[in-house]
């Protein structure tokens, strides 16, 4: 499970951080300057993005064992600006809290 959080941590960053290209830098140059450019770049590679973000979430959810309430919430966790990041944390403290449960303690 170690390995998915890790893929899912790494893309949901990504995915968070190309959101915020798009609305904070891309839709005000499309539509209050009529310059598309960002838009039609960075826009299809966040939809790329979105897609692994979505096979990250579902592969983690499943070996969690979530529920699929649960792991619809967090998938559209990459479609709101800023809310991937705070998704990312409160999954990475679940799962490193189950993973930390798992190693033998030595002694």
């Amino acid at each position: 499970m170690g390995a998915a959080l890790t893929r899912y941590r790494v893309i949901a960053y990504v995915v968070g951080v190309v959101l915020i290209m798009l609305v904070v830098i891309g839709m005000p140059l499309k539509y209050g300057f009529d310059n598309p450019v960002v838009v039609e770049t960075v826009g299809p590679a966040h939809g790329f993005l979105y897609m692994l973000y979505l096979l990250a979430a579902f592969d983690l959810g499943r070996r969690a064992g979530w529920s699929l309430r649960r792991m619809a919430l967090v998938m559209l966790a990459g479609t709101v600006p800023f809310v991937s990041f705070f998704a990312e944390r409160g999954v990475t403290r679940e799962i490193d809290g189950r993973l930390r449960e798992r190693e033998p303690v030595a002694g």
